[in-house]
């Protein structure tokens, strides 16, 4: 069994083919064989596991796994504690209540620069 853990850059799609033209993983992981287990959206970046085995690929992916994922996300506006206490209750989106989430303000992390940068707004504060 493999496991590869990939930081996927931002525009990156998640996956190793694209129609359109996009970058993809496979323009960073000249592996064969390899699956990505769960997905960040094409505008995100982080941590991507990679595997070849599928019965681990499959619990990584599938929410009632209860496999726990962290995120760090980037919001306009500092979060009260109302917004924060919907999140621990689950949020409607597409007609979809989410499961709950453990939700709390971090102090800015030190990330190495990206290309193009966070955006940052003098009019906006941001958490």
């Amino acid at each position: 069994m493999r496991l590869v853990l990939v930081n996927k850059p931002f525009h990156v799609l998640p996956q190793f083919t694209d129609t359109a033209g996009r970058a993809t993983l496979r323009d960073y992981v000249p592996l064969r064989g390899v699956y990505p287990a769960g997905r960040l959206d094409y505008d995100s970046e982080g941590l991507v596991i990679l595997t070849d085995h599928g019965p681990w690929q499959a619990r990584i992916a599938e929410p009632r796994s209860g496999f726990e994922k962290s995120y760090l996300v980037q919001v306009e506006r500092i979060p009260d504690a109302a917004a924060l206490a919907a999140l621990a209750a689950g949020v409607v989106l597409d007609g979809q209540r989410t499961r709950p989430a453990r939700a709390r303000l971090v102090e800015a992390p030190d990330l190495p620069p990206r290309d193009p940068p966070i955006r940052y707004r003098k009019s906006m504060p941001d958490a």
